[in-house]
C-alpha cells in the first residue's frame, strides 16, 4: 500500500483484505520473510514531523510487526532507538535497524530474552549508555500460543507467557524510571484480549488484563514525577506472531470479525505510539488507545 498517510482513504478497502490472507503457519517466533504476505510497517508511507526530535527510545519486540513500525515512526520523528528481540529474529531486526538508520537516526540492536531480569536491566543500561539517556520505553514484546482449552495449557507455557508479557514489563519499568526525567513516557502494548478474551488465548489474554491494571496503577505513582504511563490496545493486527502461533484456518480468516472487516497493519498502530510519546499527549496518563478496527471495548 503506497498511498500517503495523510490522504483520505476508505478503511474497509485499505490494505490487504482478509479473504486474501493465506492459511499459513510458520515456525515460532516467526520472521516476516517467511510470511506469504508481509505486513505493512509504513516504510513507503510514514512521514515524520519532528515530534520526537532528540528523544531516546527503548522498544522491546522491535524486530518486526508493531515494534518495527514504531521504531520506523520514532526514527522519522527524530528519535534514536534501541530495539530488543530474540536472537532467532536477527534477520528481521537488521531490517528494522536499517530503516532507523535510513531516517538519519541511531539504531542499537540488542538480542536476548526479556524473560531474564538481568537482560531487562541491561537493555535500560545500554540505552542510557549508547543513546545518552532514556525518554521513551515501549514494552511491546509478547508471547502467545493458541490452545484447545485450559486442560491443554501447560505450566511451562503459562510461565513463559507471564514472564515474557508481565514480569518483563515490571522489570523494564523498574529499571527505567530511575533514568527518566519529567516529560518521559512509558507505553505498554496490551490487547483487545484484555477486554474480549478468546478461550484459545486464555493465558495471553489474562496477561494483557494484568498489564492494563499495571498501566493504571503505575501511572498514578509516576504522574507527580512528570512521567506518563499509557497503553495501546491492538485488535487483530497482521504480524509474524499470527501465523507463528495460530492454526492455519484461523490465520486465513484473521480480522474478518471486525466492523472494518479486515486485519489491521502495523503501520496503522505506529501513530498511536508516536502520540503517546510526544508532548501533544502531555495531559494523558493511565489511559488506553484502542486500535481495534471498530471492535468495542469498555
Amino acid at each position: 500500500m503506497s498511498q500517503d498517510q495523510f490522504s483520505a482513504q476508505d478503511p474497509t478497502s485499505q490494505h490487504v483484505q482478509t479473504d486474501a490472507l493465506p492459511e499459513q503457519t510458520i515456525e515460532h517466533p516467526g520472521l516476516e520473510s517467511d510470511m506469504a504476505i508481509e505486513p505493512d510497517y509504513g516504510e513507503s508511507t510514514y512521514r515524520g514531523s519532528g515530534r520526537l526530535e532528540g528523544r531516546r527510545a527503548l522498544i522491546t519486540g522491535g524486530d518486526s510487526g508493531i515494534g518495527r513500525a514504531v521504531a520506523l515512526a520514532y526514527a522519522r520523528e527524530g528519535a534514536d532507538v534501541l530495539i530488543s528481540y530474540l536472537p532467532e529474529e536477527e534477520d528481521d531486526a537488521q531490517v528494522t535497524a536499517r530503516v532507523v538508520r535510513d531516517a538519519g537516526r541511531q539504531a542499537v540492536t540488542a538480542p536476548g530474552d526479556v524473560r531474564d531480569e538481568g537482560f531487562c536491566q541491561s537493555l535500560v543500561e545500554r540505552t542510557v549508555a549508547e543513546l545518552g539517556g532514556l525518554d521513551v520505553l515501549v514494552s511491546n514484546a509478547a508471547y502467545q500460543m493458541s490452545i484447545d482449552g485450559i486442560e491443554d495449557l501447560s505450566t511451562e507455557q503459562l510461565l513463559r507467557t507471564y514472564y515474557t508479557n508481565v514480569f518483563a514489563t515490571f522489570w523494564l519499568c523498574k529499571a527505567a524510571v530511575r533514568h527518566m526525567q519529567p516529560g518521559s513516557s512509558i507505553i505498554i502494548t496490551t490487547s483487545i484480549q484484555a477486554y474480549q478474551p478468546s478461550p484459545s488465548l486464555l493465558d495471553y489474554a489474562s496477561t494483557k488484563g494484568a498489564l492494563v491494571n499495571l498501566t493504571k496503577g503505575l501511572s498514578q505513582e509516576l504522574a507527580p514525577k512528570g512521567i506518563r504511563v499509557n497503553t495501546v490496545a491492538p485488535g487483530p493486527i497482521w504480524t509474524p506472531l499470527i501465523p507463528a502461533t495460530m492454526p492455519a484456518e484461523q490465520v486465513g480468516s484473521f480480522g474478518a470479525e471486525t466492523p472494518i472487516g479486515r486485519a489491521g497493519q502495523p503501520a496503522e498502530l505506529a501513530p498511536a505510539y508516536v502520540f503517546l510519546a510526544s508532548q501533544e499527549s502531555s495531559y494523558i496518563t493511565g489511559e488506553r488507545i484502542g486500535v481495534t478496527g471498530g471492535m468495542p471495548m469498555p
